[in-house]
């Protein structure tokens, strides 16, 4: 399975899209956008929320099994 940011790098260059581009259109910086794109692990969930939401892309949970 995909990570997060294997899934956001490839949405954004299917929507051709910098990640500039990106990062304005959602209000956060590009270095945010970097950082989802690498998997930093440490980041604020209603800015990636922001930057799903430009490319179209959402959250979703489920229970895993054990």
């Amino acid at each position: 399975m995909a990570t997060l940011g294997e899934q956001v790098r490839a949405r954004r260059r299917e929507l051709h899209l910098g990640q500039d581009e990106v990062a304005d259109l959602a209000g956060v910086s590009p270095t945010l956008v970097r950082s989802i794109e690498h998997d930093k692990p440490t980041l604020r969930l209603d800015k990636v929320r922001a930057v799903l939401n430009v490319l179209g892309l959402e959250f979703t949970a489920r229970i895993k099994s054990l």
